[in-house]
């Protein structure tokens, strides 16, 4: 479980496939930290450590996971979100984030808004996941409030600290995000199509 509170931007080392896998190393500046068979949200996709050599760390994303989510388009060089589990008796300071992205989206627009930036995500309504203004959203692992929702996009406002310290730095019109949708609406959206 995960908060959706971005702890460090981690940058990709190599990608090496193998058969429908994909294994990540990642440079952290808390790999020395870690643990083996620990989970960390990559992009809010929850992955577990299955290696750690020096400032780097390993995690292997399989089949399903990159057919859902930007990880298979990730480079040697990339910035990524990077989110260590929660601790029971934290304070919850973004939303409950269950590190499993339900579906990518594009990003269509970016706006420069006097010292923060309004971000437009486009997104296949056909998976009849749903946003709420003013409902959270989690864009690449960061919770996030929703502004202006539409049936197939919505909204984000970033302020200066939240553009600096995730990868919202090297987001531009045509990049794909990953999106978890908020748990209670998506119980919601279920049980409205199966009426």
């Amino acid at each position: 479980m995960f908060s959706g509170i971005i702890e460090g931007l981690g940058e990709v080392v190599s990608l090496r496939k193998e058969k429908s896998n994909l294994h990540i190393t990642v440079k952290s500046d808390f790999t020395h930290e870690l643990n083996i068979d620990q989970s960390i949200a990559h992009n809010g996709v929850c992955l577990t450590v299955v290696n750690i050599e020096k400032d780097t760390y390993t995690v292997t994303a399989i089949d399903e996971t990159l057919s859902k989510t930007n990880l298979g388009l990730l480079k040697a060089g990339n910035k990524i979100n990077l989110e260590r589990c929660m601790k029971l008796g934290d304070r919850l300071d973004g939303h409950i984030v269950q590190g499993h992205v339900d579906q990518t989206a594009i990003c269509t627009s970016v706006l420069e808004n006097n010292g923060s930036w309004i971000f437009t995500f486009e997104y296949d309504k056909s998976k009849n996941n749903i946003t709420v203004e003013k409902g959270s959203i989690t864009v690449n692992g960061v919770s996030l409030t929703v502004v202006n929702s539409m049936k197939d996009s919505f909204s984000v406002c970033i302020i200066p600290y939240t553009f600096n310290h995730s990868n919202f730095h090297t987001i531009h019109n045509g990049t794909v995000v990953n999106l978890e949708f908020d748990i209670v609406g998506k119980y919601i959206s279920r049980l409205m199509a199966e009426r």
